[in-house]
């Protein structure tokens, strides 16, 4: 008899738009997380360091040189930030310049429960529709999460240790109020990175039936179509 993990669909390629290099605090130079990342079975991945004012402009550069691999990888690679512990009034000139210097996708850290984030910054992301994704967004309210669904911003299930304490309650959230649900690793080392299969699984374990969980990893799709 086949398990529930051998029997999900391990065919479908693997999209994660939140990732970080040594241009933040990841291991890995972009050519080589994008290589195992390949080897994973990925089609695309968002370079998305931790970026405030200090980096903004050397992030940016770093993932826009790291594209020279898609003329000989079959990878698309999204230049991207995650913009991290800014203050929330802060936080939509920021989204600005960062779309500005050519950010294609806008991921702002979150109110994860494993880190001291500033109260509010989950209120203040929920109001940019510029931003893309709201990273770990913790234990966010039914009113923060249906002006996401409203601005279009997704919400974040996560496979990394620490924020993925909260998915249970993201999950449910989104799907009571509508906001667009997707599934990212927020990857720093090798072994971070994940296949489709445990994708799936992730978002399933965070209470989604299956095929809401095809539905959500579905979702990050719609960032390629932007290029």
């Amino acid at each position: 008899m086949l398990c529930l993990s051998d029997r999900i669909n391990k065919g479908e390629p693997m999209i994660d738009l939140h990732t970080h290099t040594v241009f933040s605090d990841g291991e890995l130079i972009p050519s080589e997380l994008i290589r195992r990342a390949q080897i994973k079975g990925y089609t695309a991945i968002a370079l998305t360091d931790h970026t405030d004012y200090s980096n903004i402009e050397q992030v940016i550069s770093a993932a826009e040189k790291a594209r020279y691999l898609e003329d000989v990888m079959d990878i698309d690679i999204l230049v991207g930030v995650e913009l991290t512990h800014i203050p929330p009034s802060k936080i939509a000139p920021m989204v600005r310049m960062a779309r500005q210097l050519g950010a294609e996708i806008v991921v702002v850290h979150g109110e994860t429960i494993s880190e001291p984030v500033a109260p509010g910054t989950n209120s203040a992301v929920v109001n940019i529709p510029d931003v893309d994704i709201l990273s770990h967004p913790g234990l966010i309210t039914a009113e923060d999460a249906q002006k996401a669904a409203d601005n279009g911003i997704c919400l974040e299930i996560t496979s990394r240790n620490g924020h993925n304490k909260t998915n249970g309650h993201v999950a449910r959230i989104g799907k009571e109020t509508g906001a667009e649900l997707v599934v990212n690793t927020d990857a720093h080392a090798p072994g971070d990175l994940i296949t489709s299969n445990q994708a799936k699984m992730i978002a399933m374990g965070s209470g989604l039936t299956e095929r809401e969980a095809e539905k959500v990893l579905a979702n990050s799709k719609r960032f390629i179509r932007k290029r």
